[in-house]
């Protein structure tokens, strides 16, 4: 057989051990990330150059500790690799474990190997091995496990040219099985096996047997065989207890000859850290601050670059309207797409500096701890310890944080999770928070340390929190699902963040967040351009109706200007229809203006300042180009004669955004999460009530 020029590689390992970082050494920025088909599970791929000749495809499986899957992502791992008609079925698996718990990965390893696929063992953060006193024995684990193994740190770049070059000849790697459990448990009911599914090797026969459902790539012809086997459930259970008993007996007696710990060490820095940061006391202060120094730095760090951003698009809306010829397309550029586009751009700084702390705080094993700490308190609340990741997550976007909980094995914990995840603050939420905040919160400082700015960024952020929390508890209370609950976490070591993982990680999502966000409000803006510039016979005659108005005599040239933009607006297509909603939101504080910037972020939240910036760019008086900070700040109320965005009006916008559902993509994805509308529909029901109401009381209080 001749060596391909183009190879399949799939990565394996448990969580933790470093996998997606080997990930991003071997693709660094040739990646992309997806989803699987007909699933919400996020897809990583990427490519790899071996040598001249030699190109990879690399995908990174999600983390699981058996090829037996529990739940949905380590569903992924098993349909990618038992299924050779799958278009990722890897001509070579990696397996990537981890220095000091080998034994624990070799479970996961020694199944893939019965599989009778080319696979390598990978330990990674060999660099630690001095260090942890650890000495292995390659050559003889090699042999016992009738592969090549290779010593890495991902960390350190050590290694890489190593597994590239055994990739390379994957062909040469032998297949013969590591741990043979057709003679060590049952060997008739195997050799029947064997005979009935001659073509499929004998684990991959056992893992089709002791799976729920059907697979669609089995003909039915050998699905029937493969139901009669399941037909005698009580030996395969019986058989996958010895099964794994077996294995360990197996990687015992390998690592007995193969690896040694000196153990004389006494408590080294991991112990100190994890006895204050899991501390009952310690442990919840240093999160907490941890939390307040994240939202601090949001607003202090990005200000220069959100200026420098504000005044770009300022600028270049400037210089499109000095050297564009005049036509409905110049002003389709100028006043829709430049300002809608430049409403999200903006807070790309504070977006990534978000997602950077987040990315940093799983790099290091921060957040497992995280998870053990809340387990205690989430229970109390009908959620597992797990439900933190998709919780904090939700803080970066709801979606993949809705994805996130396909780990939780609680059925009941993960519905509530999923329904409450959207109470926290996601990086949606940020452009609207932040342009609100700038206009009516000072910007003070307390301690010379405490921006009021940034604390009230974390007070809108707790309040997303309180939210979920008591939304839990309610559901907690109110629905009766009977499920098992049980709560594994793995406390991984410390780790220095590398500074390549974290600036793929926010090079990623912040694009993918301005890309999606971009192409909806690129689609918006040009909709809501045409619905404000054009309409009926009053907007046709605007000029002819306010020059014959008798105060129209009494405006200078740059007021008749602007009151016939307004008058335009108004009388729009889109002005009609905010018109129209606005008896209903009049309570809350709230223009017509405000309605449509309302409705439309009913796609997405983010899309609320980049339709204000679109409204207000299109009422202008064509004169200035004024940002749309500046033009929010400067809009009058005309029944009250002050500023529309007060400080009553601001409250109850920033607690209307807190509490809606204002995004259909996650109502999607919370359908397809529950293969049911019933939940989508209650969340954005539910929410959207009470933001309503809060909104409502806030306004009627402090006006």
């Amino acid at each position: 057989m001749g060596t391909k020029t183009f190879i399949k590689i799939a990565l394996v390992g448990n969580p933790n051990t470093g996998k997606t970082s080997l990930f991003n050494r071997l693709t660094g920025l040739n990646q992309k990330v997806g989803n699987y088909p007909g699933i919400t599970v996020d897809k990583k791929q990427g490519v790899c150059r071996l040598s001249k000749k030699i190109t990879a495809s690399v995908i990174d499986l999600p983390g699981t500790y058996s090829i037996n899957p529990t739940s949905a992502d380590e569903n992924i791992v098993y349909e990618t690799l038992i299924n050779d008609k799958n278009p990722d079925h890897p001509d070579v698996v990696v397996v990537v474990a981890e220095v000091e718990n080998l034994k624990r990965n070799l479970f996961l390893f020694t199944q893939i190997k019965d599989l009778e696929i080319p696979t390598v063992l990978v330990i990674n953060m060999a660099d630690q091995m001095e260090r942890k006193g650890i000495s292995i024995d390659v050559q003889a684990l090699e042999k016992a496990l009738s592969t090549k193994v290779i010593l890495l740190s991902a960390r350190k770049k050590t290694g890489i040219d190593a597994l590239k070059s055994v990739l390379k000849e994957y062909q040469s790697i032998n297949t013969k099985t590591v741990a043979d459990i057709s003679e060590r448990i049952h060997g008739h009911f195997f050799e029947r096996i064997k005979e009935d599914l001659p073509h499929f090797s004998t684990y991959k026969s056992w893992l089709l047997i002791t799976q729920k459902g059907t697979s669609d790539f089995i003909s039915e012809k050998d699905q029937e065989k493969i139901n009669f086997f399941k037909s005698r459930s009580n030996k395969i259970n019986k058989f996958q207890h010895k099964e794994a008993v077996f294995r360990y007996q197996v990687i015992n007696d390998i690592l007995k000859e193969t690896y040694s710990k000196n153990r004389t060490k006494g408590t080294d820095l991991r112990g100190v850290l994890d006895r204050i940061l899991t501390h009952k006391v310690f442990g919840y202060i240093f999160f907490a601050l941890l939390l307040t120094l994240i939202f601090q730095s949001i607003f202090a760090w990005a200000s220069i670059p959100m200026n420098w951003i504000d005044s770009a698009f300022a600028q270049l809306s400037e210089f499109a309207k000095l050297n564009l010829p005049e036509g409905k397309f110049t002003d389709l550029i100028i006043e829709g797409v430049i300002p809608g586009i430049g409403g999200i751009v903006i807070f790309v700084p504070q977006i990534a500096i978000l997602f950077m702390f987040v990315a940093i705080l799983e790099e290091t094993g921060y957040m497992s701890r995280v998870v053990f700490l809340m387990d205690k308190i989430m229970r109390r609340f009908g959620m597992s310890g797990k439900s933190v990741i998709p919780l904090v997550s939700g803080t970066a976007c709801a979606i993949p944080a809705i994805m996130s909980s396909r780990n939780i094995e609680s059925w009941r914990e993960r519905l509530i999770t999923i329904l409450v995840v959207p109470f926290t603050t996601c990086s949606a939420r940020i452009p609207v928070y932040a342009i609100l905040i700038a206009l009516i919160i000072p910007e003070k400082r307390y301690l010379g340390i405490f921006n009021l700015q940034g604390l009230t960024l974390l007070a809108l952020y707790i309040l997303g929190f309180t939210a979920a929390f008591l939304s839990a508890l309610l559901l907690h209370k109110v629905l009766k699902i009977k499920t098992r609950s049980f709560f594994v976490i793995e406390l991984p070591s410390y780790k220095i963040p590398s500074i390549k993982n974290i600036g793929i990680t926010v090079l990623e999502k912040t694009k993918a967040f301005v890309f999606g966000a971009g192409k909806i409000i690129f689609a918006i803006s040009i909709v809501l351009w045409f619905l404000a510039s054009y309409g009926g016979k009053d907007f046709k005659n605007s000029e002819e109706i306010v020059k014959s108005k008798p105060t129209s005599v009494e405006l200078t040239e740059n007021e008749l200007s602007r009151e016939i933009a307004t008058y335009q607006l108004e009388n729009s297509y889109i002005g009609k229809l905010g018109k129209t909603i606005e008896p209903a939101i009049k309570p809350l504080g709230y223009d017509w203006k405000i309605g449509i910037a309302l409705l439309s972020s009913f796609a997405a939240r983010e899309v609320f300042v980049g339709t204000l910036a679109t409204i207000y760019s299109v009422a202008d008086d064509g004169e200035n180009a004024t940002t749309i900070k500046e033009r929010m700040n400067s809009e009058i109320n005309p029944i009250t004669g002050g500023k529309r965005f007060n400080f009553a009006t601001g409250m109850s916008l920033l607690l209307f955004y807190a509490f809606a559902m204002q995004c259909m993509g996650t109502l999607a994805v919370v359908k397809r999460e529950t293969n049911s509308w019933k939940w989508p529909i209650l969340q954005l029901v539910g929410m959207t009530a009470l933001a309503y109401i809060i909104a409502l009381i806030a306004f009627q209080f402090l006006k």
